[in-house]
């Protein structure tokens, strides 16, 4: 009597755990359904390629890679700050400033953002020979250089007795300010980090289409 009994409570507990293996083995089954499908790329790719033993396709030929980093548009990859006290006057060569002189100072923040249109990227410009590739990178340039208008502001004005304040005086130091920052930019190597960035960032997208030899320049 003893060994039947047994027997039942040992097939009591294998039916109670049939439903929990059951909900295991089904998640397991649509966990591995779904990494082989969206593992495409890089190392997560030919580890399903392997585990499958499916071939990794992936579209490298020149007009679809061309399209691919055609897409990226304006790459923005360098955005530079800079604060500055920038002056500006109106003087006379025959009276003195305290009569009829108008000098400021502003107070600036700007910014200068430089990337590379990839937008003018041509097939020409592109290499494929089976698994590496290199791309010639069109030149970096600015494409915004602005004030920051929350943080600038008059620091002092001052005006002589007999004139009015020169209403243009404040827009012309402004115009000044972003030419001095936009100059500041390109002295500190703007041009070269944007580029550089931008290779980066390139390269590592073509790394991800599958490509093993990645050259930009």
């Amino acid at each position: 009597m003893r060994m039947h009994k047994d027997s039942v409570v040992v097939s009591e507990r294998e039916r109670s755990c049939f439903p929990a293996m059951l909900v295991g083995l089904l998640l397991g089954i649509v966990g591995f359904a779904v990494f082989t499908r969206e593992a495409k790329t890089g190392i997560w790719g030919r580890l399903a390629a392997v585990v499958t033993g499916r071939s990794l396709s992936i579209d490298t030929s020149l007009p679809t890679v061309v399209n691919k980093i055609q897409r990226l548009q304006r790459l923005e990859t360098v955005n530079y700050s800079m604060d500055k006290i920038v002056e500006g006057d109106r003087e006379s060569s025959i009276l003195p400033d305290f009569l009829v002189g108008d000098k400021l100072l502003l107070v600036v923040h700007g910014n200068v953002i430089a990337g590379i249109d990839l937008g003018q990227l041509t097939t020409s410009d592109v290499q494929i020979q089976g698994q590496a590739i290199q791309v010639h990178l069109p030149s970096a340039q600015i494409f915004v250089t602005a004030l920051d208008n929350t943080k600038t502001r008059v620091y002092s004005r001052t005006t002589g007795l007999l004139v009015p304040e020169d209403p243009n005086l404040e827009s012309q130091v402004r115009a000044l300010a972003q030419q001095q920052i936009q100059q500041a930019a390109l002295a500190d190597g703007i041009l070269a980090m944007a580029n550089k960035n931008a290779s980066a960032t390139v390269a590592s997208m073509l790394l991800g289409l599958g490509f093993q030899q990645v050259t930009v320049n």
